[in-house]
């Protein structure tokens, strides 16, 4: 039995994976591989669904960037949907927050036990930088 379960499908907005289990070095190939027989379309968006995934390590992180880079090349876009909290603090840390559109599922509202209407999430984009404050200029003697 797999360790990892991928399943593709088609959208209006482009292909979408879904991305269950452990993904790995052992596992990490299939990704690839199930990468390999999506081709989105130019100004279309590959979504990664890793609402069942359980952990990820580097070499789940290196194919995530390869779907990146696919995407790019198809001038096409990505999303990581679902994104559990434990990839999302190491995708953080890393910086790679910056470089991926990540939506992390709703929250649960404690008032009826249920998951949120919608996503939270980061837009891919740096933040726009603070204003530097000037220095006081130095008296030269």
């Amino acid at each position: 039995m797999s360790r990892l379960r991928v399943t593709t499908h088609d959208t209006g907005t482009g292909p979408t994976l879904e991305v269950a289990g452990e993904l790995d070095f052992h596992t990490a190939p299939q990704l690839r591989e199930a990468l390999r027989s999506v081709a989105p379309l130019p100004g279309q968006r590959l979504v990664i669904d890793l609402a069942g995934l359980i952990t990820c390590d580097s070499s789940g992180i290196t194919v995530l960037l390869v779907a990146r880079n696919r995407a790019l090349e198809a001038h096409a876009g990505i999303t990581l949907a679902a994104t559990p909290d434990h990839l999302a603090r190491v995708l953080r840390i890393v910086g790679l927050d910056q470089v991926f559109a990540i939506h992390h599922p709703a929250p649960a509202d404690p008032a009826d036990g249920t998951a949120g209407a919608g996503e939270t999430g980061t837009t891919g984009r740096r933040p726009a930088a603070r204003p530097r404050r000037a220095l006081p200029d130095r008296e030269r003697p």
